[in-house]
């Protein structure tokens, strides 16, 4: 039997699990925030962190032998290290709630467990100081709060240049948040949330698709023709250069800034341990593999987050096994689903070029390789 997508392809198919974003375009902004709200109880979690460059939020609370057994929300957001200010706005809106781990004996001493992490963007919009703050953090809350899933679909767009995504290049390509589900029949539903912003490219360079199109289901919708002379533009536009590394402008005056990192979170609604979380999200590193390269770079940040709600049945080693699998696939497709949904954008700091953009813009003329 073929592989199924969940009713909405896309993260918030887990039950329970609910997503919003903030997006912040103009006036030097090129940036965003978005939010994966656990339901009520939280959701288990693990962590594989494989990029040399992370910037991280309680990533350590993560650890299978870490007290800490449940999370309340996960936070990915744009603004590097500076972005991580988003997860503190997160936490205060919780505990304003009560929502969080018990520490004290009021009804109100809670600690809200939000790891979250940030990938590099700073300086896209124009202005270098125009990045993430407190409130980003609290408004991308509020949105996953009022995503209310029911017979009418998920409130607002769900892929392209929104949220972490919105200030996300992918080797010159822009890039942006992509998600993708599957339906394992008596396991349950596996689920990835991307914010694709790698210093690899995503382009087969002897025909022009995205490297991770193979992983498609028909659900993904259809991929653009790539005719010989869009191949070749998308080589040109992917041709790779060398990141940034100095300090002065000198030194980077023939250089790309460095500006990466891919964030996933990647779930199930299966009973999973912190340690299966933790495996699920490290062989869920593959779909970045197989939809990037290079991948896992020291100008990468690359993390992916494992969660778990636990309303369907604990599964024995073959389920695990299936969910692996399906987990580095739905990361794969969420990839090439970022990239196509990507629109093209033009600011005082540069120009990034979408990947359909491209294609459409080198024409209809000569064989197609796709």
């Amino acid at each position: 039997m073929a592989a199924q997508a969940g009713p909405h392809n896309a993260l918030i198919d887990i039950p329970g699990i609910r997503v919003g974003h903030h997006t912040a375009v103009g006036n030097g902004y090129l940036t965003g925030t978005t939010v994966v709200l656990a339901p009520a109880g939280g959701m288990t979690a693990g962590v594989d962190v494989r990029g040399g460059g992370p910037a991280t939020h309680e990533t350590d609370l993560l650890a299978p032998m870490a007290s800490v057994q449940r999370v309340h929300a996960l936070v990915l957001t744009g603004g590097s290290a500076f972005g991580l200010v988003t997860c503190t706005g997160v936490m205060n809106d919780l505990a304003s709630a009560g929502i969080g781990v018990p520490v004290g004996p009021g009804a109100g001493n809670v600690v809200p467990i939000v790891p979250g992490a940030a990938l590099l963007d700073l300086g896209r919009g124009g202005d270098f100081t125009a990045r993430p703050t407190l409130e980003f953090g609290s408004s991308a809350l509020r949105a996953a709060q009022d995503d209310a899933v029911g017979a009418t679909g998920p409130a607002g767009q769900q892929v392209g240049s929104i949220g972490a995504g919105t200030g996300a290049v992918t080797s010159n390509l822009k890039g942006g948040i992509g998600t993708a589900s599957v339906v394992l029949p008596g396991i349950g539903t596996v689920a990835a949330l991307v914010a694709v912003n790698a210093a690899g490219s995503p382009i087969d360079t002897s025909t022009g698709e995205l490297l991770g199109a193979h992983l498609l289901l028909p659900a993904d919708g259809s991929l653009p023709m790539v005719t010989d002379a869009a191949r070749d533009a998308l080589n040109e536009a992917t041709a790779p250069r060398p990141p940034g590394i100095g300090f002065a402008p000198a030194e980077q005056a023939e250089a790309d800034v460095i500006g990466h990192t891919t964030l996933v979170v990647v779930g199930t609604d299966a009973a999973l341990t912190k340690a299966q979380c933790a495996k699920m999200a490290a062989v869920a590193q593959n779909g970045l593999a197989r939809s990037l390269n290079p991948v896992h770079t020291m100008f990468d940040g690359d993390i992916v987050f494992g969660l778990a709600t636990g309303s369907a049945q604990a599964p024995d080693m073959l389920g695990f096994h299936q969910i692996t699998v399906a987990a580095a696939n739905v990361v794969g497709r969420s990839i090439v689903r970022a990239l196509l949904a990507a629109h093209s954008v033009t600011t005082a700091a540069g120009s990034w070029p979408s990947y359909s953009a491209v294609i459409n813009s080198a024409g209809t003329t000569g064989p197609a390789t796709g």
